[in-house]
């Protein structure tokens, strides 16, 4: 199909998906220079006539919908040659599914998932419009897209696939096929009874995929309702609505889009208090009584797991890293670079310099004044405060010119720090084989008595039982990507799985 012309149109570029019935390719449009989309079904020896009826029922669904958010109609047509069948031409959309995003190791927060919740309702409000509804009966992860992320902005959401959608053709017809896909199918589309509310039911099924990275239908249910709290950590508002909307009976469950979008951003609403630490409390973190945890950590774990297992593709340096990592079969060295000057070294630089002003003038000033020995007495008072002051000099020095270096082999693993010309192992060397232990810690945060927050960076150690060997961000290492990073070398290298805590 490569480089075939249809309908002296459409030049096949590239294939996209394949299943029994149908192909799906790119191509590009000769009279626009446009790239489209073609879906075409063939008259294969397995061909039914249902499945020219819902291909026909797409083509006239999608000619009649005009939404930014739904790829446009350009042509229906026959095919007849390299095959026969009936070809759909529809517009492009360069981007990926949220299942591609998800099987990418890519984490949804619940911000991200309410927003995309919205975009998707607003879709499902404007098809809902129609008289009769159009109903899209296919709602999933792998038919919505999501493009053109910025900041805290998730994305643009194209919904897609509309083949088994259902309208007044479908009355017409008056077809009986079941279509959908189970998991995120709600119980009356089995029984061919598809109303409205039966895409609200696969939109949540969807969201919750997004939330736990699990398929629905692999999640515990009980009395047909899906059990999804046990391994999220979300807001109560938004449980309440993901289970209002995930309800298997029709009588119980939001029957509306409309109704479940005004739901939907009222729970959002209420989220956004005055309190400063709303969108920690509310957003990727929760208070479990003693520390800030972050959300969805039992899906962070697995997420990790599958990230940094040694089978999987290895993740790559982030762009402007200043970390150096040298390896081959026999050694692997971590060079971490001086943190270097910044504004925030002056303030220190001058605290140091008044820290050991003042313990030069105690000690000199005990030393002229009194009686020998108890003048003497009172200089070695100072001493705590020369060690302190010199723990200040050295760190402000370190962080101009100090060198972290990681560094195993087949048999040892060792920390040195380097500093003019100096270097110094801390912890001592340990065997390598006594590695039994690789963690990553992501930033989170703690609570003391007083009930002040504070931040603590992530970390990643590697642990032979007694020591531990740690690397933190904060730093020269300035991004937890750059940990991840180091984390998926190491867990490559020593052939050790990654453990979050």
């Amino acid at each position: 199909m490569i480089g075939e012309l249809l309908n002296n149109r459409f030049e096949v570029v590239s294939q996209l998906g394949k299943n029994t019935r149908r192909r799906t390719f790119k191509a590009r449009d000769l009279n626009t220079g446009e790239l489209v989309v073609v879906k075409l079904l063939a008259f294969t020896s397995d061909f039914e006539w249902d499945d020219l009826k819902l291909f026909e029922r797409e083509a006239r669904t999608l000619k009649n919908l005009s939404h930014a958010s739904i790829p446009g109609y350009v042509d229906y047509f026959e095919v007849d040659k390299p095959m026969s069948g009936f070809a759909l031409i529809q517009t492009y959309i360069p981007t990926q599914t949220l299942e591609q995003y998800i099987k990418s190791g890519r984490i949804f927060t619940e911000s991200e998932v309410k927003q995309i919740g919205v975009k998707v309702l607003n879709i499902l409000v404007y098809l809902h419009s129609f008289s009769p509804p159009v109903i899209h009966r296919d709602i999933k992860p792998s038919n919505i897209l999501l493009a053109n992320r910025t900041g805290n902005h998730v994305g643009d959401v194209y919904l897609i696939d509309f083949g088994s959608v259902q309208n007044a053709v479908a009355k017409e017809f008056g077809t009986r096929t079941i279509v959908g896909t189970y998991g995120y199918m709600p119980l009356e589309q089995f029984g061919d009874r598809t109303v409205p509310a039966s895409d609200i039911y696969s939109l949540g099924a969807t969201l919750i995929y997004l939330l736990t990275s699990t398929h629905p239908a692999d999640l515990p249910h009980k009395n047909g309702c899906i059990h999804f709290e046990d391994v999220t950590s979300l807001s109560a508002e938004f449980t309440q609505w993901l289970k209002a909307v995930t309800e298997p009976s029709l009588d119980m469950r939001i029957n509306s889009a409309s109704q479940a979008l005004a739901e939907l951003q009222q729970s959002s609403d209420s989220n956004s208090v005055s309190n400063p630490f709303a969108k920690l409390i509310r957003g990727d973190w929760y208070w479990d009584g003693q520390n800030w945890i972050p959300k969805n950590q039992q899906l962070l774990a697995s997420n990790f797991h599958r990230k940094f297992n040694p089978n999987k593709i290895k993740l790559t340096k982030p762009s402007g890293s200043k970390v150096t990592l040298d390896r081959n079969k026999d050694n692997l060295q971590i060079l971490i670079p001086p943190i270097g000057f910044h504004p925030s070294l002056v303030f220190f630089g001058l605290f140091t310099v008044a820290w050991n002003s003042l313990t030069l003038l105690w000690t000199v000033g005990a030393l002229n004044s009194g009686i020998f020995p108890i003048n003497l007495l009172f200089a070695l008072l100072s001493l705590p405060f020369w060690g302190s002051g010199l723990f200040l000099i050295y760190s402000f020095v370190f962080s101009l010119f100090g060198k972290v270096r990681l560094c195993l082999s087949k048999e040892r693993i060792t920390k040195f720090y380097e500093i003019l010309g100096f270097h110094f192992q801390r912890p001592g060397g340990s065997n390598k084989k006594d590695i039994n232990k690789l963690i990553y810690i992501p930033r989170h945060f703690v609570k003391n008595d007083c009930g002040e927050r504070t931040e603590v960076f992530a970390e990643l150690i590697i642990s032979t039982g007694v020591r531990k060997y740690k690397l933190q961000d904060g730093g020269a290492i300035s991004s937890e990507s750059e940990l991840e990073w180091l984390a998926s070398e190491l867990s490559d290298w020593l052939n050790l799985p990654v453990t979050l805590e």
